[in-house]
Order: C-alpha cells, then structure tokens, then sequence
C-alpha cells in the first residue's frame, strides 16, 4: 500500500511538471507567434466546459462514468477527492465539431462501487475535470458519486380507518430510507390514485394522502408504493370504510282509527331509510312505531221530541200537531228517526163532511169493546201457562238430584232421535284407543245461532235462570252457569272496545275476582316444574320435557374459568292472573330463570309456547317480569323495537333474547273481536262404576304443550283413553260463550242422561282459563253388556264462532290388559345439554361466521346482510348495541330451530350471501364456501 502511494505521488508530480513546461512552451509559442505577427485563433482562449461530470449512484455491483467534454482543450484530467485519477483509466479522443469547426476533447473515467465504499472523507465520493489549454487551465463542477439504495420497511405505514360520509381521510406514509430519496405513489385496490384526475384527494403534502370529503366509492384498500432507481416498495394495506348513520325519514300521517266506534288505536311509522345504515353504521335509535288511543264517536240514533200540542181544528175538519227529531238528533252517521214528523187526525169525530162525503169512517163503540176483551183474555192465559210451565220445572228439578247431571241442557226439549250408523275401519294414531276406525272428515264450520236451543222458546226459558247450579256426582269437576244469560246477549258487532269496555272487561274482571263459576277446572296440582344445570364457558341448553320451554346459554356467556348453576321453572297457579290488567289474558306459561345473581356477558335465548293467533291488528302482546313486590311490570310491546330485550313471535313459540334474569309471561290485550286464542280440544272415555256405564271427557284448553300436559297427567292416573286425535278450535274474543253437545248416539244401544247432551263454558272461563284444563262429561249406560262399540260425535262450538268435531269410535267392556296404551312420551326427555352437543352449529364454523359479520365491509357483507338472509331483521338496534351482533343473530337462529333436524336455511342464506360480488373478496368467499360445505355436511348427519 506504501509503494502504491508513493508511485502514485511521483505520478502526480511528474503530471504536474509536464503541465508546467506544456504551459511554459505554450507562452513562449504564443508570444513569438505574437510577434512575428501571426494571426490569432480560438487557441488563445481559456478552455470551455460542453459537458461537465453529473451526479451518479452506483445501483448493485455496476460502476458508473463520468464525461467531459471542453474546447479548446490541449489536455482534460479528472482529479477525484483531492487526487488526480490515474493516465490510464482515463479514456479520451478529439473531434471536430460540425458546427462551429472547433477541436472538442471529451474524456471519461469509471467509478467503481469498491472505490467509493474505500472512501472514507468527509463528504461524499467526489470528481471533477481540469482542462488546459496555451493561456491556462479551468475546472469543472464536482459530480458526487454514492451508492444507490432503499431499505424495506417503512417508516410508517398507512392505518385504517372508519370514517364518516363527507369526514375527512388523512392516509399516513413514511417511507423507507434510501438514496436517492424514494418518490411515494398510492394504490386504491391496486390502481393508481392521482390528484391531477380528482381534486377530492391530495397527495402532495409530505407523503400522506388526504380525501377532504369522504365519499362511498373513496371505501377500499389503500396501499403507499415508495420507489427509486433500485427497488419499489409496498406498505401494508389500508382499509378505508366509509360509512354512514341511519337517519329516520319523516314520520307517516296517524293512520285511521282502527276501530268505527269507541276505544282504538292509531298508528304513525317511519324507517331507518334516510339515510339507511351503510357499512356498519349505526342504526336509528327510538322507535319506529308509535301508536296514541283515540276513540272514533259511536253513531248516534236520532229519537223523537215529544209531540206538540194539537192545533186549532181548521175549516177541513182536521188538526195537526208535530215533533222533531231532536231527542237526540243523529250524530256521526246515526239512523234518522223512523215515521213521520206531522200527524192530522179528524177533529169531529168524524161527524164533519165536506162536499157531502164522510172524511174518516167512524167504527161501532161494541168492536172497540170486543177487542179489550179478548186482549185480557190472552194475557190471563199467557199468565197461566207460564206458571204452569215454571211449576213443571221445578218438579223436574227435584226429581234431577238422583241423577247427577252435569248442567241443565235444553236439547231435550227438541225431541227427536238421531240415528246410529257404524263406518269402516281405519289406520291411524297408535295412541288412540281403537285407531282403526275412520276419523271424521268433517271441518271447522262457523255459525250464528245456538245448537243448544232449536227455537226462541227454549232459549227465553233457561234464560230466566242464571244462577241455577247443579252438584254432581263426580268428584273431578264442578259446574255453574251462573251470569250464562249475559253471554248470550246480542252484542254490537261493528266495534269491538265499546264491548271491551262493558262486556269483555267487565266479565274478565269477575272471573279474576272469583265472581264466576268454573265448568269443570281441572286440578292438576301446584307443584312446579323445574331443571337445572351447570353451565361453563360452552354453554348449553335447558329444557322442560313437553312443555315447548326451553333455555339456550351461548358459548362465551359465562367467563372462562367460571360456572353457573342456572334452572328453569314454570309457574303453577292462577296469581299471575289476579295481579295482571283487567283487559289483560295470559298467553304463555310463566317461566322463571335464573339464579337473581347470574352474570353473563351476553343474553341468553328462552324460547316459550304461547296460544294466541298473532296479528298486530287484533292484539297487543306485552313481555311482562314479574318483581319483588309480585307484581308485573312491562319490559316491552313484543311488535315495538327495543336496546334492552328482544322478542320474536313466531306462529307458536316466542323466543326472547334476555340479560335479567327473572320471571317472565306474555300477556295480551284483545283490540278488537277478531282476536283469537287458539284452543285445544281432546275426548277422554273409559269405563266407570259398573260395567254398563261409560264417561266421555271432553277437555278445553290452551293450545300450548304444557297446559296440555296436565290434562294428560290426569288422565293417566285416571285410567282414562284417548279416543281421538286432539283438535284446534280458534276461540274469538266476541264475549260469546262456548258449548259442548255430543250427537249421534245411538238412541236403540246406549242411553243418555236428559238435559245432559248438550253442556256450555262461558266467555270468561274459556278466555280467563290461565293455563289450566277445563272439561265436562258425557255419561252414557248401555242397554245390554253384548254392546261392545260405541260411535258417536263431540260437537265444540263458540257461540257465532268456529266449530270443531270430535269423532268417537271406540271398543267397550274390555278388561284393562286388553286396552293399548295411550301414554307414549315420545317427545325428548333430556332435560340438560353442555357444550358442543347443546348447539347445532359447530363451534368453529360459528367463530368464523362470527369474524366474517361482524367485521365492516365495503361491499355491505356485514351482520345486518346476514340477519336479513335469516329473517331478523326486525329490531335490529338491539343486535348493533352487542359487542358480536353475527353470535347473538346466530344463537336466536338456534333458539328458533331448536325443533327441526337440518341447518339447511342458514347454508342457504350463506350460499346466497356468497353470491353477492362474486368478484369481490375472493379469499371471503372461497373461506364461506368452506363453511357452506360444513354445515351441508352437518345437516346430513
């Protein structure tokens, strides 16, 4: 290294004494050319630069040159941080310029990358020319040498964001280090974002993107893309959403009053829809319903003053007098009064004729006197007849006691024999007894009359007495028909609140207070129904048997490490009724879960049966919690939205996502007379006393699985049979009353207790009945022990309502080993399900349904599409106030198809959610596809 330098050292001083003496004899030639008088040229100049050195980076292992071009110029070197560059790596040559007929010298050298990382100076590698020429020497500008780079990590690299519509985006981008200094570019799904071709965006101010007003379409994946002469880079993506609030749109005009006359509703709407929630935005908060009482004035029949006082008798021989219709005068679409405003009558007797003719006929005083005697005649008889008619009553009465009877029933009083007639066998329900005979085909029908009396005679004599009341023999019912007239009293049918207000809630109200009298409430015992388990992370499912309860705990509800032992009652007993609102029915069991202390971080999913036909129309249902004091205080309106509880009505079962542990009922208000509660019916027989006597149980009951179950509890400890399949009887809230008659018994084999075929419930009873059976019995003897079947017909029917039938075939006088069971438990009996077993969903599929939802997508692929693609999408402010609305969507989707077998309507509502922008998300998609394919695979276990 010595020896290079000092070489090196020599070579420069030996370079610089040529210069010296090419410069002296430069001097001397010009000065003697000067004076011999030779002429003068552009070598007399100092030399100019044409082209000096540039900067330059050297990218990988390439060396790079430098050129230099002057003229005149007898020689050019480069000198490089301080040193002369060696003779030999210089390469030159001389031309002579076209234009200007000058000698141009250009010279180049190469630099490596190992010189310039050797070089250890203060400032960069640097290089520059010195040319000569006969008068001296220039210089030109230093040209920096550095080694081209750029560094992979950024600085800084651009976040997401979730922005507002019309807010402003500012993007953030460092890039990495690197010489030269790397230019920064942004992609928008991998196109190039420029401000020359939007003046929404800038991206001038040091590296950032700035969008001033966010729109929708501004929504996708940004990228900062920093490059230079060496490499390009990419920083992680940016994903932008925008997206925008609900906005409730103006309110709908009050609709009409819902009702013609009296107590109603009126409802106004509006809907999330200005704008509507995009992109995860939050939804409208209130309600979108509102509803205000009104009462649209009853018409009012006009009626008649009093008549005026007759006029003066006038030449014609008449006088007049007048009244108006005043008292009152017809309002709001009343009856004008009937008959006539002005009445004349001759004011002589008659004795007055005008152009000798009589004006009125004048009849004989004996007529008038014949007519008073037979009108007293008639009433005398009418008089004697009834008492006639009352005495033979109360004969029969007294005579009634040895038989036993059930209720006073007019039937008898039509006469008559119906004839018998058998039909041909049948296959059919195992559980009934005698299965094999054909059922009746004959379907629900709707009537006005009573089938109880055939003419106006026979309904007018029962209803003379209402608080008849007969005891019976059987120890299992208790009869009365006590207020039974008021039921069959014409009630308005234009309206129903004027009768809500008299009839129906008047008769709702005794019933609650005990003023009616029960036709037969079964006892089925107040012990209660309750299970229980211990329920961790997992979660699980509880369920009482047969009672259509049931209690889904979600995974993650309870804290890892954590248990509960949670249990589920339903409530026996008639004091939910007494504490409930006066127009106000049960509609479901009261279930209580809990313990009070339960603390879960999600809701939990209870299912309960109810029996009320659902429509918003003719009810208002209300979630109801029972608190400490026993009273019942409201938690919401089932069709109203809400953040704290949620309410699915389905056409049997209502599913509430609740976080307070309790006892909960839902209770409901009839608005008009089409509300129906959906009634089951069922026929009990068996054998009783002797051999000869044979009792049919007709049973009236909600239509829910758990008040059904009392009934067949009963009758299990009673030995009595099934003997046809239990029907539905839509029951109205006309205040009409609902009767019982069998028909078709053969009159010549079996014999009929009289004033027993035909047996009624009143309103109250069958609406207020609170859960609990009620029934009446049919007893029939036979006339010889050689009769072994019986067929006849249960007729159940609401006064000016629907009717059901119940066809009865069934052997008789067999011993009990003969009879077929009937009380099969065929419904699930498990009581308790933790973990994996209790959900349909496996758990990772549901993890991935779950961060697929609840994550804000551009495209709109987020919970509130899924909800829709299941049929929630009702309420859907309480799953946005959730911290995984697509857990708490998918555990109401269990709770709802807890029944069926399949999960084939949520891999169609998936298959169809990936079939929105096919295009887009493909990594989305081919993972949903995946899902799909589990849960198909699932569905067919």
């Amino acid at each position: 290294m010595g020896a290079l330098k000092k070489g090196r050292h020599l070579y420069t001083a030996a370079l610089l004494l040529f210069l010296y003496c090419m410069s002296s004899v430069i001097s001397k030639g010009a000065t003697g050319d000067a004076q011999s008088g030779a002429q003068p040229s552009v070598q007399g100049t100092l030399p100019h630069f044409i082209q000096e050195p540039e900067d330059a980076y050297i990218v990988k292992s390439n060396p790079i040159k430098l050129r230099c071009r002057a003229t005149p110029a007898l020689q050019i070197f480069f000198k490089c941080n301080g040193e002369w560059v060696h003779q030999n790596e210089h390469f030159s040559h001389e031309y002579k310029d076209l234009n200007t007929g000058l000698k141009v010298r250009e010279v180049m050298i190469n630099v490596s990358r190992q010189q310039v990382e050797d070089f250890h100076g203060p400032e960069d590698y640097w290089c520059l020319c010195v040319a000569w020429s006969h008068l001296g020497t220039s210089k030109s500008r230093k040209a920096t040498v550095r080694i081209a780079y750029l560094r992979k990590n950024f600085e800084q690299d651009p976040q997401g964001k979730e922005v507002p519509i019309n807010g402003m985006i500012v993007l953030h981008c460092r890039p990495p280090e690197g010489v030269p200094v790397a230019e920064v570019e942004w992609l928008k799904n991998e196109e190039l974002v420029s401000s020359q071709t939007d003046d929404n965006i800038d991206t001038r101010a040091d590296h950032n993107l700035i969008i001033n007003e966010a729109r929708l379409f501004d929504s996708g994946n940004y990228t900062c893309m920093a490059s230079n002469i060496v490499a390009k880079r990419r920083s992680t993506t940016a994903t932008v959403t925008v997206f925008v609030n609900g906005g409730w749109s103006l309110w709908t005009e009050w609709s009409p009053c819902n009702v013609p006359c009296g107590r109603g509703v009126q409802k106004r709407s509006r809907t999330c829809t200005n704008p509507a929630p995009l992109n995860g935005g939050s939804f409208c908060e209130g309600m979108s319903v509102q509803k205000i009482s009104c009462n649209s004035p009853c018409p009012i029949d006009g009626g008649w003053d009093e008549w005026s006082e007759w006029t003066v008798c006038s030449n014609q021989c008449e006088r007049q007098r007048s009244r108006e219709c005043n008292s009152p005068a017809p309002k709001h679409r009343g009856k004008m009064c009937e008959g006539n405003s002005e009445a004349t009558e001759n004011c002589t007797d008659g004795q007055c004729t005008q152009n000798r003719k009589l004006l009125h006929d004048v009849k004989p005083q004996s007529m008038d006197s014949t007519n008073d005697v037979a009108l007293y005649s008639g009433l005398g008889a009418g008089i004697i007849a009834v008492g006639i008619l009352v005495v033979a009553i109360m004969l029969y009465r007294k005579n009634q006691s040895e038989y036993g009877v059930d209720v006073i029933d007019s039937s008898a009083l039509a006469g008559g024999f119906q004839s018998f007639n058998f039909k041909t066998t049948r296959q059919g329900n195992p559980l009934l007894l005698n299965s094999s005979l054909p059922p009746d085909l004959t379907v629900g029908r709707t009537y006005s009359t009573s089938l109880c009396f055939q003419d106006g005679a026979d309904k007018e004599l029962f209803d003379t007495l209402p608080d008849i009341k007969v005891k019976v023999q059987s120890s299992f019912m208790v009869y009365g028909v006590a207020e039974q007239s008021g039921f069959h009293a014409k009630a308005p049918v234009e309206t129903f609140p004027r009768d809500l207000s008299q009839d129906y809630c008047s008769s709702i109200d005794r019933r609650k207070k005990g003023l009616l009298t029960f036709n037969g409430p079964l006892s089925i015992g107040k012990e209660q129904l309750r299970t229980s388990g211990v329920f961790g992370q997992p979660g699980g499912r509880l369920v009482l048997p047969n009672t259509g309860v049931s209690l889904l705990v979600p995974h993650g509800a309870v804290a890892e490490n954590m248990s509960w032992e949670m249990y589920m009652v339903i409530s026996l007993g008639e004091a939910s009724v007494n504490t409930l609102e006066v127009c106000e029915i049960p509609l479901s069991p009261e279930v209580m879960y809990g313990p009070p202390g339960l603390d879960l971080s999600c809701p939990v999913a209870m299912t309960v049966a109810h029996c009320a036909e659902v429509d918003s129309e003719n009810w208002n249902i209300h979630l109801k919690r029972r608190t400490q004091g026993s009273k019942w205080e409201e938690v919401m309106l089932v069709e109203d939205e809400s953040t704290s509880c949620y309410c699915l009505m389905d056409t049997t079962s209502c599913h509430l996502l609740l976080n307070q542990p309790g006892s909960y009922v839902l209770v409901g208000e009839p608005l008009t007379q089409t509300a129906i509660k959906r009634l089951k019916l069922a026929v009990f027989g068996n054998m009783e006393g002797t051999s000869m006597n044979y009792s049919l149980r007709v049973y009236c009951v909600d239509d829910t699985p758990h008040a059904f179950q009392g009934v067949v509890a009963a009758e299990k400890s009673r030995g009595g049979q099934l003997l046809e399949e239990p029907k539905m009887l839509p029951f109205r809230a006309n205040t009409f009353s609902l009767q019982v008659s069998i028909q078709d018994v053969p009159q010549f084999l079996w014999s009929i207790k009289p004033f027993t075929t035909c047996q009624e419930f009143s309103f109250a009873q069958v609406w207020c009945s609170n859960q609990q059976p009620l029934h009446c019995a049919f007893s029939l003897e036979r006339y010889s022990p050689a009769t072994t079947q019986l067929s006849c017909k249960i007729s159940v029917r609401q006064v000016k309502g629907h009717e059901q039938i119940l066809q009865v075939y069934t052997a008789v006088g067999k011993t009990e080993k003969e009879l077929v069971p009937i009380f099969m438990q065929t419904d699930c009996t498990i009581t308790s399900q933790t973990g994996p077993r209790a959900f349909k969903i496996p758990l990772s599929i549901r993890q991935r349904i779950c961060a697929t939802f609840d994550t804000a997508n551009a495209k709109g692929k987020d919970w509130q599409l899924l909800a829709h693609k299941l049929h929630l999408d009702r309420n859907l402010g309480y799953f946005a106030k959730q911290q995984s609305p697509s857990a708490i969507i998918l555990c109401l989707w269990e709770a709802r198809h807890q029944d069926t077998a399949d999960l084939d309507s949520l891999a169609s509502a998936l298959e169809e959610i990936g079939k929105i922008h096919p295009k887009s998300f493909p990594k989305d998609l081919d993972e949903e596809e995946t899902d799909l394919n589990q849960i198909q695979a699932c569905s067919l276990r």
